[in-house]
């Protein structure tokens, strides 16, 4: 099941990424700390570990930082690109997520689509 979707903004990929609100019920109890680590699977199997933390300042918002640059840099993420974050288990590695990345298509800084 999806938990989110987001098209990638400069921001997302250099530095953290946030996402909605929302979304925190399909994560485990932050208890003491408002941070964890998630370990989730890309399409290729591998097993990234990326930080949560709960932004306190302001509007409370969930944001994945440690491990997040190292993923987005190795995928050549772009803003444009689209990610699309699961639950879903995965025995074999531990992994209890998974992280789709879908590669924008533009032409003349539009984007037409996604690529798989």
């Amino acid at each position: 099941m999806a938990i989110f979707s987001k098209s990638l903004t400069k921001t997302d990929i250099t530095k953290k990424l946030s996402f909605p609100t929302k979304s925190l019920k399909y994560l485990p109890c932050f208890g003491i700390g408002h941070a964890l680590d998630l370990h989730v699977r890309d399409e290729s199997g591998h097993v990234w570990t990326f930080r949560c933390i709960i932004r306190k300042k302001n509007h409370p918002k969930p944001v994945l930082t440690k491990g997040w640059r190292k993923f987005a840099s190795s995928k050549h993420l772009d803003a444009g690109d689209k990610i699309i974050f699961y639950e879903q288990e995965d025995e074999a590695t531990g992994a209890k997520y998974k992280i789709e990345v879908k590669k924008s298509i533009k032409l003349f800084g539009a984007i037409l689509g996604y690529l798989p």
